[in-house]
Order: C-alpha cells, then structure tokens, then sequence
C-alpha cells in the first residue's frame, strides 16, 4: 500500500478573505473507511493585508451539535494567529481526539481589507484500507 491508499483530505474552511467575525468551517467526518485515526489540520494563507485572524480547532460527537474546542492536550503543534506577516504559509497541527467530526475555525479581529484563510484535514490511520474516495 502507498500513502495515497491510507489517507485522506477534506476541506473544512475553503480558502476566502476573511474579516471581522468567526468563520465555522464545515464538518469533517473521521468516520469512512471504518474510522479514521489521525488527523492533521493543515492551514493555510494566502495575501494577509491586516487583522488578526486565531484559529481553533472544535469537535462534535454528531457533526452538527455540541462543538466544543479540542483540549490543548490533544494538539500536536500550536495552532496559529495568521497576521500581516504570515503571506503565503502553511501550518499543520495534529490532533487527537475521540469524537467523530471535527472542524477549523477562524475568528477574525481588527480588519479592515483581511486576509485569505482555508483549513483542510488530512485523515489517516484508516481502520480499513485502501481508503475510499
């Protein structure tokens, strides 16, 4: 088997400008291929004119209810607070946590043009392989 048939990348958060409030990126599912293991939050930025732009990492036992931010503990890395000097930089986290869905968040503050954000998982250490897509 090659990597190609152990992992997988869904978009939580697609690439957008970002200012003034909370982005909810959308649910990821750890569930396919009979539960996915591990999961590294990838984030990246594009042109970061101002603002200061935390991002968070939440999960959810049903995908739509009951998000709650994932412990510190769980983290591997640090997640990041993107400002005007971060163009063009990507960031990985790895996270481990039990509950089922997982999802990027970014809150924004102090912009006035932003700047671009997108946060996708990569999930891998699928109980089942080779992994469906």
């Amino acid at each position: 088997m090659s990597l190609y048939d152990e992992v997988v990348t869904q978009v939580s958060l697609a690439p957008a400008t970002l200012t003034d409030g909370t982005a909810n990126g959308t649910a990821v599912d750890r569930g396919a291929n009979g539960g996915m293991q591990d999961a590294v939050l990838v984030i990246t930025s594009g042109a970061v004119t101002d603002g200061s732009h935390a991002v968070t990492v939440e999960d959810s036992a049903d995908g739509s209810t009951g998000w709650t931010a994932v412990a510190a503990g769980a983290l591997q890395g640090s997640l990041p607070t993107l400002g005007s000097d971060d163009d063009d930089s990507v960031t990985e986290v790895g996270l481990r946590t039990t509950r089922r869905y997982v999802r990027a968040v970014v809150a924004t503050t102090g912009s006035t043009s932003g700047g671009i954000v997108g946060a996708t998982f990569t999930l891998g250490a699928p109980r089942f392989e080779p992994v469906s897509r």
